[in-house]
Order: C-alpha cells, then sequence, then structure tokens
C-alpha cells in the first residue's frame, strides 16, 4: 500500500512522525472536539512524556492496531469488566453504552512494564511505551503465540500506561484519535502504534481548536484535523 495523493500538511506531519516529532490531530466538529499530541510509541522519550503531561494535561494512553492484539492476546477493557459481572454484579450496571459520541469505548487494559517502580514517572511511562512498541513489533513479526507469553514475562497489569485498541478495518467505523493515530503511524511506516494525550485547557474544558492551533504553530509542529487524514488513508488503502 502508499499513498497515492495527500496534502502537504499529512505528509509532512508523516515526515515528522518518522523523525520522532509531534503532530496535532483534532478529530472533528461534533465529535469529542478535542485535540490531541501525537508522537509515535517507537520514538518516545521521558522528554515527549513530560511534554505530554504538561503541555497537553489529558490522559497519555498507546494505542495498538489490530495486529498487535491478535500478537499480545489484548482485550478491551470493557469486555474484560462484562466478563467479571457474574462475580462482581457492579459491572454489568457499569457498561460503557451511553457514550454520546461514539458506539464503543477504545480503552483496554493499563500496564507497566516490570523494570519501572511505581510506573508513574516520565522515565519509568516512556520506558513501559518504548518496551511495549519494542515488543509488539516483534511479536507480530514472529507470531505462533509467542507475543503472549514474552508480554507477561516482560509487564504486569494493572499499571499507569492506558492501552487503546484501534478498531478493525482502522477509520472504516469508528473514527476517534486512537483510529487517526494509529493510520497516521501505518502510513508513515511506522511500528502501528501512537501515544497520544488530550490537549486540556484552563478554562476546565478541553483546549479549543483555534488554540490548539495557535501552540501548533508557535513550536513549530503540524496539525491536522482527522478528515485530512481520513482522506489520505483512503488513498493509501487503494495502493
Amino acid at each position: 500500500m502508499r499513498i497515492l495523493m495527500a496534502s502537504a500538511a499529512v505528509l509532512n506531519a508523516l515526515d515528522s512522525l518518522r523523525k520522532g516529532k509531534f503532530v496535532l490531530v483534532y478529530d472533528a466538529d461534533g465529535r469529542e472536539e478535542e485535540t490531541d499530541m501525537i508522537i509515535a510509541s517507537e520514538h518516545i522519550t521521558p522528554d515527549a512524556v513530560r511534554t505530554m503531561r504538561k503541555d497537553g494535561g489529558g490522559l497519555i494512553c498507546t494505542t495498538a492496531d489490530a495486529s498487535i492484539q491478535d500478537a499480545l492476546g489484548l482485550p478491551f477493557m470493557a469486555e474484560v469488566f462484562e466478563d467479571l459481572g457474574q462475580k462482581y454484579p457492579v459491572m454489568n450496571g457499569l457498561a460503557p453504552n451511553d457514550i454520546p459520541y461514539d458506539v464503543k469505548s477504545a480503552f483496554g487494559i493499563t500496564i507497566n512494564h516490570r523494570d519501572t517502580f511505581t510506573g508513574i514517572t516520565d522515565k519509568d511511562r516512556a520506558l513501559t511505551i518504548a518496551k511495549f512498541s519494542d515488543l509488539a513489533k516483534r511479536a507480530v513479526a514472529t507470531g505462533d503465540g509467542w507475543g503472549v507469553k514474552e508480554f507477561g514475562k516482560g509487564f504486569r497489569a494493572p499499571g499507569h500506561v492506558h492501552l487503546l485498541n484501534a478498531s478493525r478495518g482502522i477509520l472504516e467505523n469508528r473514527y476517534g484519535h486512537t483510529e487517526l493515530s494509529t493510520a497516521l503511524m501505518i502510513m508513515a511506516g511506522l511500528v502501528p502504534s501512537a501515544t497520544v494525550c488530550e490537549m486540556m485547557g484552563d478554562d476546565g474544558n478541553a483546549l479549543s481548536k483555534d488554540k490548539a492551533s495557535e501552540y501548533a504553530e508557535r513550536n513549530g509542529i503540524g496539525f491536522l484535523e482527522g478528515a485530512d487524514i481520513i482522506s489520505a488513508w483512503k488513498d493509501f488503502c487503494k495502493g
């Protein structure tokens, strides 16, 4: 597959991601209406985590495409809770069946690498994300259930890195930051895992699109809207 046509903004963003830089992505008017800071998981550093924590302020999460989910046996958290319903009835009443902007939560399990201490420091989270990306790459290439065994050896759960499972058929039925950011990684030829963080404002709400765009311009960071990525992805999948 290859991109046949893409805007200069998308092509520049892909180049930035390959270089380990941030890209900002606004999903869409009428959806979450949020901008996420996005970086390739394979290029994560403690400094990048610190930037997301201070300049983003939302939840730092790491995505996984379907190939990674299959190679590591990753469940959706809602499915885990559903299975717990018989033992813990309270879980039945907590089903995320009324999300106002989507039909399904992308949240998966939370993890720490076993070499971390508390798991929450910038260094610890960067280590967990980097090790997850590396294992995901090797597990997808190896197959045969190898990744599931290695995942348990290297990681513990629960932890401080939230995994997000991208929907199968990326950007076919769900158009959230999980799918948008993961599609960017695939188009950039990177491990199909992005690390993302919502940008929060000082007024108690998500940072507005205009202010997020100003932040991007001020810091020399690419700014994309979901529609830009969806258009490029459709072309990419035709190639």
